[in-house]
């Protein structure tokens, strides 16, 4: 990372582990920030093609609790589940069983493709007495506004996993290719943060570990949306959605909202998928009263 952090000053104070955990026959890393006695256990879900650090802002902005926020397996510090394909059901086990070893009962929350795996897990049986859900894809990826986009998605994970490794591997982690996902995405037209949300992209944003399992992972995170496990959760769940996400319009989000036995919509003007960097102080006032009422 090259950029200043914006939110250092309220992250650093917040202490920080890194540490291990044995899942599925593999080794999960995960760190677990603020204070060991706290009296809510949050696990935090990354997106796809994210790690650990770009759940950060937020986690800058809940001081107060105690965040576990695990690599996904193939991602970060996490390697590939041996001998399985990292399809959602691969992604709901693992994190059953991560959640089962490190924090049961803890609340869960899912920011983009993690609101997937989190919605997916809970309505299999993934005990948690709340459920948090940031930039929650509320509708089918190849059917949205961008929908032929995705499809021109698909192609390029497919040949960057089928042409020879060297260059399947450079075409996957282009930076040219980063930077226009993240200009496409970036709402805000304060430079500082522009930057400060770019060198996060460059520089966390290709750190996967198979070929093969980020286009099993891409592959998951457009063939599935949280409606398809909304009815089955029935903890309360908080949404908080974009007015300008261009994943998931708003209004399949406010369509997602009534799909859930007991959910709570919050809505934050003027951001897109990028809340967890752009609007964090927001997404964490939201979450706070969610979980305290």
């Amino acid at each position: 990372m090259t950029v200043a952090n914006p939110y250092a000053a309220l992250l650093d104070p917040i202490p920080v582990e890194r540490r291990e955990a044995s899942v599925l026959g593999g080794t999960t890393a995960y760190w677990v920030y603020g204070p060991a006695n706290a009296d809510t256990t949050v696990i935090a879900v990354h997106g796809f093609r994210g790690e650990h650090h770009g759940l950060e802002p937020v986690v800058a902005h809940l001081p107060e609790y105690r965040v576990i926020s695990p690599d996904l397996p193939g991602f970060g510090e996490t390697p590939p589940i041996p001998g399985r394909t990292h399809d959602l059901s691969l992604f709901v086990d693992w994190l059953r069983a991560f959640a089962a070893e490190v924090a049961p009962g803890a609340v869960i929350l899912g920011h983009s493709f993690g609101s997937i795996v989190v919605s997916a897990a809970v309505a299999g049986g993934l005990e948690a007495p709340r459920v948090v859900l940031v930039n929650p894809i509320g509708a089918p990826a190849l059917q949205g506004p961008r929908g032929i986009l995705t499809r021109l998605a698909v192609f390029y994970y497919w040949v960057g996993a089928r042409l020879p490794h060297r260059a399947g591997d450079a075409v996957l982690r282009n930076r040219a290719i980063v930077r226009v996902m993240s200009v496409s995405m970036a709402k805000t037209k304060d430079p500082g943060l522009r930057r400060f949300i770019h060198d996060q992209h460059d520089t966390y944003f290709s750190r996967f570990a198979s070929r093969d399992a980020l286009h099993d992972a891409f592959l998951a995170s457009v063939s599935h949306d949280v409606r398809e496990f909304a009815r089955a959760i029935t903890q309360p769940t908080l949404l908080v959605a974009a007015q300008r996400d261009d994943i998931t319009p708003i209004e399949a989000e406010r369509t997602l909202a009534t799909l859930f036995p007991d959910a709570r919509l919050v809505e934050i003007p003027e951001v897109g998928h990028l809340i967890h960097y752009e609007t964090p102080s927001v997404a964490a006032a939201a979450i706070r009263a969610f979980l305290d009422s």
